[in-house]
Formats: structure tokens, sequence, C-alpha cells
């Protein structure tokens, strides 16, 4: 990437590297994103999502009633049933209640409960049907069971709710073994059953994953596209949180020695703090006199970090203007979007070898993307309109894959 240092984690607030959430100071930029981030509520309008899941359970859940009614005559006894719908009634009050006096969140308790009920609900239904010898023709509280684990299903983890719509995938599974005779005429009946109490859970779970990493990478464009306008030295998106830590402490100590809350001579703690705060204040001005608008894009960048590779030893990328850094970050973010492909790109920029004209204002940057996994016939029209806001460019195919060669024409940092 570069001879630098990368930063603990991106614009996400994902970890980089071997660290995780136990070595990640509480007071760091990490530290506090990840606290939001796992709160309750916390995630980007999966809220929505959760309100359209619980009205396709209940909307199934009036449906499944309307069965059971229609099939009232059939039972041999009513009241197991009957029992089992007026128990799944309670447990989607009860979260509902809770989720308008607690706010978005399902404390483990109440989860815990809630799938005790279902549980309940599942076996009286079973009880009820038994004698029936036809789980799948009869069968209507266990899948709205199936159905109200969507109510939950953005308030608590991912495998939770897989583990319980397994469950109960294969309750129902024994006791059609247990009580139905496979026949060519049952088993449609029954395959039906399991498919519609499980796969409720499983789209839901696949569609609140699609939601959450479509939210998270369009986040984390429009963070790394605020770099356009940024100077051609900087700090990086989140060492500017860092930076007005480390200020703030220092300005709080210098304050405790005028007013005298601090007496002189230091001792040695409080020297020890201050030695800390000016070596981090130190570095961090430092690394902003080397790295460019560019390294801090790609690295601090969830999508950009993983696919992209910054050769820029002459720091030339902070010569590149607004509508040419936009170019460029819309070029490299379409040509390495394609996740099933897992392609990479590496920019080269310099060194400058063309010689300015007497009296020209501008010099030529030549820049170099060099692809893998990318054809030449599957890059999008509009990113060779993202390259052509950078400069004039010509491309060819290297090793199967494209190569992009431009030439950018900037200011010449000579008369800045």
């Amino acid at each position: 990437m570069s001879d630098y240092a990368r930063p603990e984690e991106n614009t996400l607030g994902v970890i980089l590297g071997k660290r995780n959430r136990s070595g990640v100071p509480t007071t760091s930029t990490a530290g506090i994103a990840m606290r939001r981030a796992s709160a309750p509520g916390g995630s980007l309008g999966t809220g929505y999502l959760g309100v359209g899941a619980s009205v396709i359970a209940s909307i199934q859940g009036i449906y499944g009633l309307a069965s059971f009614v229609s099939h009232a005559g059939v039972y041999p006894n009513i009241l197991p049933i009957a029992a089992a719908w007026l128990l799944y009634a309670l447990a989607l009050v009860g979260v509902a209640v809770s989720l308008a006096t607690r706010g978005e969140r399902i404390p483990n308790w109440l989860f815990a409960t809630f799938l005790v009920a279902l549980a309940g609900v599942v076996a009286l239904d079973l009880i009820a049907i038994w004698p029936l010898h036809d789980i799948g023709s009869y069968a209507t509280a266990s899948v709205s069971a199936g159905f109200g684990l969507l109510t939950a299903l953005t308030l608590r983890r991912e495998r939770e709710i897989l583990g319980a719509a397994i469950l109960l995938g294969v309750a129902l599974s024994v006791a059609i073994v247990m009580t139905t005779p496979l026949t060519a005429e049952t088993i449609p009946a029954q395959l039906l059953l399991i498919a519609t109490s499980v796969m409720p859970a499983l789209f839901g779970i696949y569609i609140v994953q699609r939601f959450r990493r479509i939210v998270q990478i369009e986040l984390d464009r429009v963070l790394v596209q605020s770099t356009v306008s940024a100077p051609r030295f900087a700090v990086g998106m989140l060492a500017s949180e860092e930076l007005a830590r480390l200020d703030l402490a220092a300005e709080e100590l210098l304050d405790s020695v005028a007013m005298g809350r601090i007496r002189l001579p230091l001792t040695p703690r409080t020297a020890s703090v201050a030695a800390s705060l000016a070596t981090e204040l130190r570095l961090h001005l430092i690394e902003g006199r080397r790295e460019t608008w560019l390294y801090h894009a790609i690295t601090e960048s969830e999508q950009l970090g993983k696919s992209v590779t910054l050769v820029d030893r002459g720091s030339l990328a902070g010569l590149l203007g607004p509508q040419q850094r936009d170019g460029l970050l819309a070029a490299v973010w379409l040509l390495v979007s394609d996740r099933k492909a897992n392609p990479t790109a590496s920019l080269t920029l310099g060194p400058v070898t063309a010689i300015p004209e007497p009296g020209s204002r501008t010099i030529t940057v030549p820049l170099v993307i060099t692809t893998t996994s990318i054809s030449r016939n599957r890059v999008d029209p509009a990113t060779w309109d993202a390259i052509g806001k950078v400069g004039r460019f010509v491309d060819s195919t290297l090793n199967s894959s494209l190569r992009v060669e431009i030439e950018c024409v900037v200011n010449n940092p000579a008369d800045q």
C-alpha cells in the first residue's frame, strides 16, 4: 500500500489487522463507533424492515387463524389449538408492548420468553392435530410460529433467528415422520409445511444482510468522496476526531497549570501524560505532511482498503483538482465493486518525467491503473466517463485484465 502505517479502523469503525474489540481503547474513534453500532436500534434503517416483517407476520397470522376456523370441526379436541392461537397472540402483543415502551430492543430474557412461547404454540398445535395423522394438511399455528420469528429479525443476532428456525423445522420433520404416512399424495403437503415454516426467517436474514451491506457501502462511499475537497496533505477523516481529543486534553492540562490546580514542577506522572500528548500531536502533524487525500481515501475505506493498492512516492495525488479526484475515486470504486470476482486495482502515480515548457503553469502527472480479474468488456460505460475526468487515457489489456494509462494535467506546484 505505502510505507506509512495503516489506520487502526476504517470509516465504518471496522478494525483492521489483527486487533479486535478487546484491544480497542474505549475513548478511541473505533471504540466510539463500535459502541454506537452495537447499541440497540443503532442499525441504519433496519427498524423499517422490522416493521415490514412484523406486518407480514400479522397478515400470515390472520390467514392461519382463518384456516384454523375453517377446519374447526375436524379437530378431535379444539382446546389445545385454541390455546395455541391465544398463546401466539399474547406473545406477539407482549413483544409489541415491549418495543413500544423500551424502544427498539429485545433483551435476552424477553427473547428467551418469546421463544418458549413459540415452542408452546408448536407443541399445542401438534397435540391437537396428532390424531389426524396428517401434519402438513392441518398445522396452522406452527406455521405462524415460523413467521413470528420475523418480529425479532432486526433486533436479535442472525444466528439466533436461524437457530430457532432450524429447530422449528426439525421439530415439524420429526412430528411428520412419527405421525404421517408418507405417500405420493401426502409428501407435497409435508414439504410445503416445512418450507413455509422455515423459509420466511431464512429469506428475512438474507434481506437484512443485503440491506445492511448496501447501506454500509453507500455510507462508506459518501465518506470517502468527501476527500475530494481535502487539502493536498491531510491527517485523514478518522484522525480529525483524534486530534480534537488530543487538543482538548492538552488545553485542559495547560489550563490546570495556569490556574494553579497543578503545581510546578510537574509530578512524574503528570509529566509523562504531557509527554505522551506532545508525542501523539507531533506524530499526527508529521503524518499530515506526507499523507495525501488519496492515501486516506483508500486506507480508511472498508471497500477500497481491501482491493486497492497505492504507489505514490512523490505524493503527486495531492496535485489533482477536485474534478479529477472525483473522477478517479468514482472510476476506482466502479472497477472494484464486483464482489463475486473479487477484483483488485493498483494505482501508480509518477514519476514526472516530462519537462514543462518555459512559462507553463501546468505539469503532466502519469497515472497507471492496473487491475486483476477485470476484463475490458465488463467495464461499465460510467467508468470510462469517470476516467475521462481525470485526464487523457489509453487503455490496454494485460494478462486478460484492464490496464489504463492516464495523463493528468495539474497545476504546477512551483507556482503555488
